[in-house]
């Protein structure tokens, strides 16, 4: 029974070094090797070379969220089509007939949220 356990011993070590490793070098090896010499222009907001101004809580239109998700969707769908693509030939027809559907699945909503005007940037 020790030396069933003796050969988890390399696992629980490497487990250790995994957590311990960033941890020393984000907070003990980085403060000793960066330099720091805060100043009041260092530590002051910057925003493209513009002094900032007004309060810093700016609402946005729900619509930008939703062009973005709308772009996560469809970025996503290009990622399947790939693979798809690549074994296209062992799926044979059911493979195509899949894709198919999921290609209309998106289509329908990409009509629905061009019906609601999401694909406006106004």
């Amino acid at each position: 029974m020790p030396q069933y356990f003796s050969e988890y011993l390399f696992v629980v070590l490497f487990i250790v070094f995994a957590v311990l490793l960033p941890i020393a070098t984000i907070w003990v090896i980085g403060p000793l090797l960066r330099p720091n010499r805060p100043s009041r222009g260092k530590l002051e907001t910057y925003e493209s070379g513009v002094k900032p101004f007004g309060d810093s809580h700016v609402r946005y239109n729900a619509r930008y969220y939703l062009f973005a998700l709308l772009f996560v969707v469809f970025d996503v769908e290009t990622l399947f089509l790939y693979p798809w693509a690549i074994s296209y030939h062992q799926l044979g027809v059911f493979g195509l007939i899949e894709m198919l559907l999921f290609i209309v699945i998106l289509i329908l909503g990409l009509a629905y949220a061009w019906r609601k005007k999401v694909l406006e940037w106004n």
